[in-house]
């Protein structure tokens, strides 16, 4: 059931590019409030049914509506403000929006969903597809994926990096949900060419641990949280210094966990270098929020991204 599911969506997300726009109806306000409303219904069930199946039934459903939603003229500029299940987030530059998901397995893994909107003149519809393939993907740090072969994840910050880089990209930060013994946060790299959305890029360095990854993947406890943030003030991607709880299990990362220090990947120069033992100071304005999972769905759903 689960993987039948899983091809009708794909094949729902790949007819979006092929679907013209729709012009604007009378009540597009209130059609849109309605979508919205089907779509936050549909969320609560992807996340707290009890049934896998259903799970998946409704995830399909919310992919249908969601596409009604986005095939509405300027469905750009409507955002969506009440849902709390799909993780929306608009580039700064406004040259897009990335919508993301998951669903979680019965046997503690999880499936990401998601699409990424182009704002394009005129309000025309482009879409580039997420289809997640993490199972099939052996070596993620160092590989260069696209749309439609997606090392998935639910996204909570994008930043752009658009001086002194022939490509402009942007950094995307995001949770991975992973099996029921540990978690993963991800940086990863999107940008556009060609007319198509690449993911992952040799721009990090600083250490031989990422010297030209293409993104970085962490992995810890999932009875722990880990904190991955950025500082725009000072241009600085930081996060919680991982260790295992012996040296023994350094082969073991569904053991590791915080250890109290930070390190981070400051912007310089259009790439991002390795910067370890940061003083974090107290700052209300920047730190504490630092400290925070991804924004977490609202007090009835269940399942809290960690």
């Amino acid at each position: 059931m689960r993987r039948s599911v899983y091809f009708l969506a794909i094949g729902l997300f790949m007819c979006m590019n092929t679907m013209a726009q729709h012009s604007d109806p009378p009540n597009s306000a209130q059609t849109f409030i309605k979508l919205q409303d089907s779509l936050k219904n549909l969320g609560y069930q992807v996340v707290n049914n009890p049934s896998e199946a259903e799970r998946y039934n409704a995830s399909y459903t919310m992919i249908k509506t969601l596409v009604s939603a986005l095939k509405l003229n300027n469905s750009f500029n409507f955002g969506f403000d009440s849902l709390k299940t799909i993780s929306i987030l608009t580039s700064p530059d406004r040259r897009f929006r990335i919508f993301s998901w998951h669903v979680l397995n019965n046997d503690g893994s999880y499936r990401y969903y998601g699409t990424i909107q182009m704002n394009n003149a005129g309000g025309r519809l482009q879409m580039f597809p997420l289809v997640d393939h993490s199972a099939e993907i052996k070596n993620p740090q160092d590989s260069t994926l696209n749309s439609g072969h997606w090392y998935g994840a639910q996204y909570y910050k994008v930043i752009p990096v658009t001086y002194n880089v022939k490509v402009p990209y942007y950094i995307l930060l995001g949770w991975k949900g992973n099996t029921v013994k540990s978690t993963k946060k991800v940086i990863d790299i999107l940008y556009f060419k060609d007319n198509k959305a690449w993911f992952g890029m040799p721009v990090f360095y600083g250490n031989k641990e990422s010297v030209n990854k293409h993104r970085i993947v962490f992995e810890y406890n999932r009875q722990v949280s880990m904190m991955l943030n950025y500082i725009p003030a000072e241009g600085m991607i930081v996060f919680d210094h991982l260790v295992p709880p012996s040296t023994e299990m350094a082969g073991s990362p569904e053991l590791f966990g915080p250890d109290l220090s930070y390190d981070g990947f400051k912007i310089d120069r259009g790439r991002l270098k390795f910067v370890d033992n940061l003083e974090l100071k107290n700052s209300p304005s920047e730190i504490d929020d630092l400290y925070n999972d991804p924004k977490k769905p609202s007090k009835e759903i269940i399942n809290k991204l960690k």
